[in-house]
């Protein structure tokens, strides 16, 4: 599989944390970790409209596949599930998969990016006191040419960098907890009993602003070099999409399946 930017998977070209990124890296190199305030930071700020405000979040490779619209971003962000989390824990990095909920209207620079985890990880401390890297990526078809070099896929991927802030006001942190379940399930959290003082007590939020972030996306067939139409075998795409399978109640629950829950399948694709 080649490693030309306008193909296969390349490396994150961040110095810290290493993530493998789809088709090319989003980044030319890696900032040095910045210990000044926000406000000093101000001459850089980005335009809330646009993405890949900075150098380090300004495509070097693979700039055809660059999206420059910050709408793009919150469609990207409101389809995944999953986000990846990357930050120098100790003497290594670590990246680390995580649920997640948006605020595109949130208090930080661009909308927000809110996250949780246990006031015992090991990352949490480390990712208060260092930029990090969150890579969101969806993937869409698998793309088979006619030599090896050109396989590739389609995908959409997203990569946020910037400074995290514990969340601390008591009103923020129940939204941001609220967010990342309705993330799952769009409404679900109005349904749940409140969180007791007990896991509140147990869980950390960080929001991390989404003003520093690029996006790229893959869509269409191989490429072919000279001399390939000559060539014998089949190529094309083998196009992929999230399905979801009926809900599974549990065997204590007598209730049957809410309409939000059935909504929130069908949306992922159930039959």
């Amino acid at each position: 599989m080649t490693t030309d930017p306008l193909e296969p998977a390349a490396p994150h070209e961040l110095a810290a944390p290493a993530t493998l990124l789809l088709q090319g890296a989003h980044h030319p190199q890696a900032a040095p970790h910045s210990q000044a305030a926000p406000d000093s930071q101000a001459a850089s700020r980005p335009q809330p409209d646009g993405l890949s405000p900075t150098a380090r979040t300004t495509p070097t490779r693979g700039r055809n596949r660059q999206v420059a619209e910050r709408e793009r971003l919150m469609t990207l962000l409101a389809d995944a599930l999953v986000a990846h989390l990357g930050v120098v824990a100790g003497p290594h990095p670590v990246v680390l998969p995580t649920a997640f909920g948006v605020d595109p209207s949130g208090p930080d620079d661009g909308g927000t990016l809110y996250l949780h985890g246990s006031v015992a990880a090991g990352w949490l401390t480390p990712a208060l006191e260092q930029d990090v890297c969150v890579t969101v990526t969806e993937l869409d078809g698998l793309v088979l040419a006619r030599t090896g070099f050109h396989h590739s896929m389609n995908y959409r991927s997203a990569v946020v960098i910037g400074r995290p802030r514990r969340v601390t006001d008591t009103d923020e942190r129940r939204r941001a907890l609220d967010l990342i379940v309705d993330h799952m399930v769009p409404g679900r959290s109005a349904t749940l009993r409140s969180p007791t003082r007990k896991e509140l007590a147990a869980t950390v939020v960080i929001a991390l602003p989404l003003a520093e972030a690029s996006m790229k996306q893959r869509a269409g067939g191989a490429s072919l070099e000279p001399g390939d139409l000559e060539l014998t075998g089949w190529a094309g795409e083998v196009p992929l999409r999230r399905v979801a399978s009926a809900p599974v109640t549990e065997d204590y629950v007598s209730e049957p399946v809410p309409d939000l829950v059935l909504r929130r399948a069908r949306g992922l694709g159930m039959a």
